[in-house]
């Protein structure tokens, strides 16, 4: 059953699925999503190698107005060979479909206004800044537009949450009424003290993706309250030990983040609890689940198992969703009133509004 399993829900299987449409031609040659990277200043910029790989896309050009990030950006594998060029010779390459958000985190919403008012969809990596209203019109301004405002939240194609999303989807757990979720890291002191620039902090930072995953499960909270602490021994100032409660009707949920913890990645989960079963998925980045049912649900049994996945790379099926996207076959899983609703709700548990 194991293997069974993990066919239907690797990375690979999603990549297939999320490519071929139903009724497709496989053999069928479609256009090619012309697409352009601004900015080379955010963690995630690399990513860029996921669309250079695929044969969806044609990566136009890169844009950098810094010269000393070009310089540095120049001399790595993933942006050899690739034209360097403005932003306004990037926008106005002839049937230009999108765009890459891959700023410094400061910069990255004006950017994304700028293209979405050139009337490119856009894949705009996180978080989605610390000016509410600002985000807010850019996603107005895409809606009025049809535009796609993919957001770069790492875990939203991971095998494991494809597959809780299916299990709320036929209401297999039951009432929900507990999420928990976890994702810490050691920050070096020099990424420390670009990250203490923000108020947010390192829930701003890290605790935006698994924010996502929670709404994506109860939807905007009631209420949100952030608990917000310097801890180390550091004299920085960086908020480095954060938690945030969020109240639902008849639900409650906690996100947890720090900047401290030792091997972090190793314990990054998602718990979700209802009324009739438990899915908890540990570790996030390679991902295994332990299921608890009250009752046999499709393949899976009663009681207590273990569900093992293979070959999750990160933005692999982010990129396969945005080629289908774009070309009509599908519409976006996540809405813009769920991605303004993530955002709100991330900068209330950091307290900055």
């Amino acid at each position: 059953m194991l293997r069974r399993q993990w066919l239907k829900h690797s990375a690979a299987g999603l990549l297939l699925a999320t490519t071929l449409p139903k009724n497709s031609d496989a053999s069928q040659v479609k256009k090619r999503i012309k697409i352009g990277q601004m900015g080379v200043g955010h963690p995630h910029a690399s990513k860029l190698s996921v669309y250079r790989a695929s044969p969806d896309y044609e990566v136009v050009g890169i844009v950098e107005p810094d010269e000393a990030l070009k310089k540095s950006a120049m001399a790595q594998p993933v942006y050899s060979d690739l034209k360097w060029m403005t932003r306004d010779e990037l926008l106005n390459i002839k049937d230009l479909d999108a765009v890459l958000v891959e700023t410094r985190v400061a910069d990255l919403l004006n950017t994304a206004e700028v293209c979405i008012a050139a009337g490119k969809h856009i894949h705009l990596d996180k978080p989605a800044g610390d000016n509410l209203t600002q985000y807010k019109r850019i996603l107005d301004h895409a809606k009025k537009q049809n535009l796609l405002t993919q957001m770069g939240f790492m875990y939203r194609y991971n095998p494991a949450v494809v597959l809780l999303r299916d299990f709320l989807k036929k209401g297999w757990l039951g009432d929900i009424f507990e999420v928990h979720t976890v994702m810490s890291k050691v920050v070096s002191p020099p990424e420390r003290k670009q990250l203490a620039k923000f108020k947010g902090g390192i829930m701003f930072e890290l605790g935006c993706h698994i924010t996502d995953l929670v709404i994506g499960v109860l939807g905007k909270p009631t209420k949100v309250e952030g608990f917000n602490q310097h801890a180390s021994t550091i004299d920085d100032g960086l908020m480095d030990n954060m938690l945030a409660v969020l109240t639902y009707p008849k639900a409650i949920a906690s996100v947890k983040t720090s900047a401290m913890e030792v091997e972090g990645g190793s314990r990054r989960h998602l718990v979700v609890c209802g009324s009739e079963g438990t899915f908890e998925i540990e570790p996030l980045d390679n991902p295994s689940v332990k299921l608890s049912l009250s009752k046999p649900r499709g393949e899976y049994k009663k009681g207590t198992q273990v569900i093992k996945f293979q070959g999750f790379n990160r933005y692999v099926a982010d990129a396969a969703d945005m080629v289908r996207i774009i070309r009509g076959e599908k519409p976006s899983d996540f809405s813009y009133d769920h991605d303004f609703a993530v955002q709100e709700t991330l900068l209330q548990a950091c307290k900055v509004i």
